[in-house]
């Protein structure tokens, strides 16, 4: 029996913030060695951030991560651990691993495969190393000035072989991990930058385990945290595998800088699983592509298996429970990396607005509840309206969503006492600071200003879409007014369907810094508004709900921007959100055709006739087409599925295009 005490670190980095990722590598690595760990494996790119964009290019990038790594090396004495960073060589950017042994560095593995489909785009910045392919370079003297390997290669330290698949190598199906087997590999290391989407964690596991089963290997497996660049959200999510079986799976959404997945791994017991293998032998060019190091390994106790996950993670809900703790964390790390002082949401009492007001109450709750309430207040530590505050006060939750939350009404004469019932219930229900203005004469102030220029008087036979839309323009000044006076952040509260077809007022409900639920459709928010007021998050306490969405949820979604009198319901104007959805689906994210859209609503729409079917699937693709320019110009949004919009990072559009004329004909000329 040999065994080894290996670890895999999530750390919570922001690009190009070389103090604090440093700081948050040195403790990850000081963590992991207060617990008896030799091997520690830390996330893709973690000196730099995986999220710098076209900073990877600068020449200053790859030198600062130098500078790092010098930094680090000391603090690895008696370990082995890996850590990523671009690296140069001969004037050609890649994605490396590097390998540290004993304070050391024993080469860097060049990642093959490039992310470049949805939010990636790493090959703008990085070339793919090609498999087989080795060279040298020479370190700097303050790395120590001698000549080490780059490339293929793979690492014998003190008996022990070990090989890397770099994040997306392990989602080929031509994957590293076959030709390390031929070298009898003992541990894989996969240091990933995998952001979050909804059922992404079940896929990981999988290769994580397929390949610690096929290979006959230790898997290893670390992951970015939080919302590190502003779009991609990074769930953690260590996992340690060993022949097939998961033994040691770490923490996801967490508040927290670092943390560190543990386990106990049996070089022996993997080799026995190669031995039994029925594998033809296949030579390999080993010593070329081996790297060897002396290394002595400290003996360590056996551990038990520690893979059950945390309770919420079992939830029946589990992607409402996904979408609460991403989101929340994303909007925590938004506010403390741009320094913003809590937030400003222009509250409706609709379900847009009430999603993003309870997503930022959610992130004290589960902030609390993740670091606790020292620790959560230090990460804040800039706000000071924060510092003054009883931490033990039995309302401080409230305290605190009093002082980060502030919410507005901004009512006109065709807004309702239901929607201002239910947006002053909900703001209550969160503890947030709350606002009721009336802006009515500053609508019928425009509306007389414009008619005595045109010399007539606007109604609404005439100048429909003018009059819906000055009434969500001049919320906007307003809402401004107070993100400046409290220096918080606006947040936009537009979602993902009313992004597809424009249903939202440029400059109105789309004024904002950062967009949160512009990544999630509103048939989706509805069933989360109605799961949050009766089922709720699952909390080490008790499950957390909030009953005063009942307001929320008890009516039918409306712009309330017509009269009264004209009943306006979002669906009667667009079409039922669930087949928006779904055309939104089949025709921008799996590529189809009006006519092949239309096929293959039929069988799932069989309520609708055919002509009914034709007439929103035309909707659809005219108002996509017509609104391309209002999506490059949503406040950036964050990514939750496969399904986003986003025009900068995932789907692009023309804004000026042939708007599918001869498709949508050859859909209405079909029987």
């Amino acid at each position: 029996m040999q065994l080894i005490k290996v670890a895999a670190a999530i750390l919570n980095q922001t690009p190009l913030d070389w103090q604090q990722n440093t700081q948050n590598i040195l403790n990850a690595i000081a963590d992991a060695r207060q617990q008896g760990v030799t091997l520690l494996c830390l996330p893709e790119l973690c000196i730099t951030g995986y999220g710098c964009e076209d900073a990877f290019y600068a020449p200053n990038t790859c030198h600062q991560a130098m500078d790092v790594l010098a930094e680090v090396l000391p603090h690895t004495q008696g370990m082995i651990v890996s850590i990523g960073l671009p690296l140069l060589v001969q004037n050609q950017l890649f994605n490396t691993g590097c390998l540290i042994v004993d304070g050391k560095i024993a080469g860097f593995v060049a990642k093959k495969f490039l992310a470049g489909q949805g939010i990636h785009y790493e090959q703008r910045w990085f070339k793919a190393w090609k498999g087989g392919e080795i060279t040298t370079i020479r370190l700097p003297q303050s790395l120590g000035g001698e000549e080490v390997k780059v490339g293929d290669i793979y690492f014998d330290i003190g008996g022990v072989k070990i090989g890397y698949e770099i994040c997306e190598d392990a989602w080929v199906a031509n994957r590293p991990g076959r030709d390390l087997y031929k070298y009898g590999i003992d541990v894989i290391l996969n240091p990933s930058a995998s952001h979050f989407a909804f059922g992404k964690l079940e896929i990981r596991k999988r290769f994580v385990l397929e390949g610690s089963r096929a290979f006959g290997v230790s898997y290893i497996y670390a992951n970015l945290l939080g919302n590190e660049a502003g779009r991609a959200i990074y769930d953690g999510g260590a996992m340690i595998a060993t022949n097939g079986e998961m033994i040691a799976t770490g923490k996801r959404f967490s508040y927290d800088n670092w943390d560190t997945t543990v386990s106990t791994i049996d070089v022996e017991l993997t080799r026995l699983a190669q031995i039994q293998n029925q594998v033809p032998f296949e030579e390999a060019d080993d010593y070329r592509h081996r790297v060897q190091v002396d290394f002595a390994y400290p003996s360590c106790a056996p551990m038990l298996p520690q893979n059950e996950g945390e309770t919420w993670e079992q939830s029946n809900f589990l992607k409402e429970e996904e979408f609460s703790r991403a989101v929340a964390l994303a909007l925590f790390d938004y506010m403390r990396k741009s320094f913003s002082r809590g937030f400003v949401i222009s509250l409706s009492g609709g379900a847009d607005s009430s999603a993003v007001s309870a997503l930022c109450y959610l992130l004290i709750e589960l902030g609390i509840e993740s670091v606790g309430i020292n620790r959560f207040f230090e990460k804040l530590g800039y706000i000071n309206a924060l510092q003054a505050m009883d931490r033990q006060a039995a309302n401080i939750k409230e305290q605190v969503a009093q002082a980060l939350i502030t919410c507005a009404y901004q009512g006109t004469r065709n807004s309702g006492d239901v929607t201002l019932n239910a947006a002053q219930k909900l703001a209550e229900g969160i503890g947030a600071e709350f606002h009721i203005l009336n802006v009515e004469p500053l609508r019928e102030n425009y509306v007389s200003l414009i008619g005595e220029a045109i010399g007539r008087p606007l109604n609404w036979e005439q100048d429909d879409i003018t009059l819906q839309n000055i009434q969500a323009r001049l919320r906007a000044p307003s809402i401004w007014m107070f993100a400046n006076l409290k220096g918080a952040l606006l947040l936009s509260t537009s979602n993902r369907s009313e992004a597809a077809v424009g249903y939202a007022t440029m400059d109105g409900d789309t004024s904002g810094g950062v967009s949160p639920i512009a990544g999630i459709d509103k048939a989706f928010l509805r069933q989360w508004l109605s799961w949050l007021e009766t089922e709720g998050l699952h909390t080490d306490a008790a499950n957390f709900t909030l009953p005063s969405l009942h307001f929320v949820n008890n009516q039918q979604p409306t712009a309330e921007l017509r009269p009264q009198d004209s009943n306006q319901t979002d669906e009667g104007d667009l079409m039922p959100y669930d087949l928006l959805d779904e055309v939104e689906e089949l025709a921008i994210r799996d590529k189809r055709t009006p006519l092949e859209c239309l096929q293959m609503l039929q069988p799932r729409y069989p309520q609708y006739g055919l002509e009914q079917l034709k007439t929103w699937t035309d909707k659809f693709f005219k108002l996509w087409c017509r609104n391309q320019w209002k999506r490059e110009r949503y406040a950036p949004s964050f990514h939750l599925d496969d399904k986003n919009l986003d025009p900068k990072t995932w789907c692009r559009f023309p804004i000026l295009s042939g708007g599918f004329k001869k498709e949508l004909a050859e859909m209405w000329a079909y029987e």
